[in-house]
């Protein structure tokens, strides 16, 4: 069992940068891939980024490449989300998630075992 509580939202000019964090609890934080979803309004949730156990394999929608990086520390039990150059498009709630499946964050939401409560981002134009 994993429980997720994120943190680091707010209101941003399009071209800032918010960072993210997601407090995970469970002893056995470090085997679950950790990512993070965001959905906006009148959308279905959208996968954005997703770090191995390890953290050596990092994967991302194409829309936010180059532009958030995820990394995660287990000693901590936490996973970041870095977001740089914001844009409108990306104002949504920003959720974490964690599974033991990688696999699971292609397969879409309804996959994904454990997810946190959200926290929202708004880039304003």
């Amino acid at each position: 069992q994993v429980q997720l509580v994120e943190s680091g939202g707010g209101l941003v000019q399009a071209g800032g940068s918010l960072r993210l964090s997601c407090a995970a609890s469970g002893r056995t934080f470090s085997m679950y891939a950790m990512g993070w979803f965001r959905q906006a309004p009148g959308k279905e949730r959208e996968f954005v980024a997703a770090i191995s156990w390890s953290g050596r394999s990092t994967y991302y929608v194409d829309s936010v490449k180059g532009r958030f990086t995820i990394s995660r520390d287990n000693g901590k039990n936490m996973v970041y989300l870095q977001m740089n150059s914001l844009k409108p498009e990306d104002t949504a709630v920003y959720l974490c998630v964690a599974d033991d499946d990688m696999a699971a964050y292609w397969s879409g939401a309804h996959a994904v075992d454990y997810w946190g409560q959200g926290t929202q981002v708004t880039v304003s134009s």
